[in-house]
C-alpha cells in the first residue's frame, strides 16, 4: 500500500518493468498475464478499451516508480463482487521475485448501468459502503476488516462513472488510474 509520501514519489518517477516468477502471492495465484511496461505511454481518454493494458492504464511515471522498484504485473480479469466484467482488467502490481502478500491493485472496466446496479447489490451486501464526493459515486470496504487502508482509511475502492468502473486497494489509488474511453 502506497503512504502519502510514496505516492508523492510514485507520481514523480516512471520506468519498464521487466517478467518475474510467479508469486507465491495468493492474492495473484492465478494471474493470465505477467507484464512488461511499454516504451509509449497511453495518455488520459485517448486510448480505446480494447487497447486497456495494465501498463497503460498507469500514468507512466507511476509504472517507472513501480518497475525500478523490481515490481511487475499480473494482469487478471476485472471482478466486481461475483461479477466478471468482460473487457476489463485488474491488474495486480507486486515484486514476484519474492512471496509477499505487499502489492498494489489497480483496474478499469466498462460497465452498462444494469451491471453497475447488480455490482452495486452485490458488494454493498458484502458490507461495502457507499461513498458520494465531488469526484463521483464510490463502494469501498469497512474499515474495520479493510487488510489495509489509505491515510483517510479507505481500503479497496470501486469508483462508478458514466460506462465505466474503476477499482483500486485503496481509495487514494484510484487517482493514479488513466481510464481509457469506452
Amino acid at each position: 500500500m502506497l503512504t502519502a509520501t510514496t505516492l508523492a514519489l510514485v507520481a514523480l518517477t516512471g520506468c519498464t518493468a521487466t517478467a518475474s516468477p510467479a508469486p507465491s502471492n495468493p492474492v495473484a495465484s492465478t494471474p493470465a498475464a505477467t507484464g512488461t511496461a511499454s516504451a509509449t505511454p497511453v495518455p488520459t481518454g485517448t486510448a480505446t478499451a480494447a487497447a486497456a493494458t495494465c501498463d497503460g492504464i498507469l500514468d507512466p511515471s507511476v509504472v517507472k516508480s513501480l518497475s525500478d522498484q523490481g515490481w511487475t504485473f499480473r494482469q487478471e480479469s476485472f471482478r466486481a463482487g461475483s461479477t466478471v466484467l468482460t473487457g476489463g482488467l485488474q491488474c495486480v502490481w507486486g515484486d514476484y521475485s519474492i512471496a509477499s502478500d505487499h502489492v498494489q491493485i489497480y483496474g478499469w472496466a466498462p460497465i452498462s448501468a444494469e451491471q453497475a446496479a447488480s455490482v452495486r447489490t452485490d458488494l454493498l451486501a458484502q458490507g461495502f459502503r457507499a461513498v458520494e464526493d465531488s469526484r463521483g459515486s464510490y463502494l469501498t470496504e469497512n474499515a474495520n476488516t479493510a487488510i489495509a487502508t489509505d491515510a483517510d482509511g479507505y481500503g479497496t475502492t470501486y469508483q462508478f462513472g458514466d460506462g465505466w468502473i474503476t477499482l483500486s486497494d485503496t481509495k487514494q489509488g484510484l487517482l493514479l488510474i488513466e481510464r481509457p474511453t469506452a
